[in-house]
């Protein structure tokens, strides 16, 4: 990704910033004072390291401007409201992990509108979310060495009503791999799959199924879970039972094309937390989890230790 210096080819219509013309400019002192009082009455927006807020009424009608976001971290949010002209969304890590190791995966808003966003690089344009189009809040992931995010606002009659945002995660590849691919939550996992999720995972829990819920609009089954024992988890996904009975509800995805069903017997549970929402991960029944486990256990293989009754 680039930063300030980024051109991509012109289209027809579109207004970039124009390089100042011949002739003597402003005193040193004097173009630094104006800059500052302009940059303060036009920064009618809030950013952080992670997310970003900004309106397109700062901006004069029928705007072509392309504006500059920057943000560092793993995980955040862009909100463009009333949205005018585009913006270049610069995503870079809080960490020294190397750029081709890391995944990006943005999840537009469900009432996201008057925008489409593109994944771009070199001046090369790839459509990630289609304003009015889609299917809403789809997950589109992509290397971070890819390109950057190019939002550029749609035409609209009436902009009063629009905004345009996204949540944004940057992972590890396989993380991020593990998402993207739909056929990865209904594949069964293999004995070194399900040691490897229990070291990894944002939660590992002990329980049983009560009921699952199917939403076809969005293509996922919503499992409610009762959980015996809470190994580790991540950002509160359960929470203690009502009654004070020792145990934990919480409730996880997966793709609804995996056809879980509520059923007896007790499993245990993994996977990963994205965009706030637990997601499932390797899911061996209780005693073939302890089968497994005591046989890397006895062989020395056991990439880390977990208690187990």
């Amino acid at each position: 990704m680039r930063g300030a210096a980024w051109a991509p080819g012109r289209r027809a219509g579109q207004q970039w910033p124009r390089r100042p013309g011949p002739g003597p400019g402003p005193p040193p002192l004097l173009l630094l004072l104006l800059l500052l009082l302009l940059g303060g009455a036009g920064a009618q927006y809030s950013s952080d390291l992670c997310s970003w807020k900004g309106s397109g009424l700062t901006r004069e009608a029928h705007s072509k401007e392309v504006e500059q976001v920057y943000l560092r971290c793993s995980a955040g949010s862009v909100e463009w409201m009333y949205p005018t002209g585009a913006l270049i969304v610069n995503l870079r890590p809080n960490t020294f992990s190397p750029v081709r190791n890391l995944t990006v995966c943005i999840k537009p808003f469900r009432d996201s509108s008057g925008a489409n966003i593109y994944l771009e690089k070199t001046g090369e344009l790839r459509l990630l979310v289609q304003d009015k189009g889609g299917e809403p809040g789809r997950v589109q992931c992509f290397g971070l060495e890819q390109g950057g995010l190019f939002v550029e606002a749609t035409p609209q009659q009436d902009i009063s009503r629009r905004t345009t945002g996204f949540q944004y995660e940057l992972m590890s590849k396989q993380r991020g791999l593990d998402l993207h691919i739909p056929s990865a939550p209904c594949r069964p996992c293999s004995d070194t799959e399900v040691l490897l999720a229990v070291c990894t995972s944002d939660f590992v829990v002990h329980g049983s199924i009560q009921d699952v819920t199917h939403v076809p609009e969005r293509q996922e089954s919503i499992i409610h879970l009762r959980v015996s024992k809470l190994h580790r988890q991540k950002s509160r996904v359960f929470r203690p039972a009502p009654e004070g009975s020792g145990h934990w509800l919480g409730r996880v995805t997966t793709l609804l094309e995996c056809g879980v069903r509520p059923g007896h017997g007790d499993f245990l549970f993994t996977g990963h937390v994205h965009f706030g929402e637990a997601q499932l991960g390797c899911a061996p029944r209780s005693s073939d989890f302890q089968r497994m486990y005591r046989d890397a256990e006895e062989r020395g293989i056991n990439p880390c230790e977990i208690h187990m009754d």
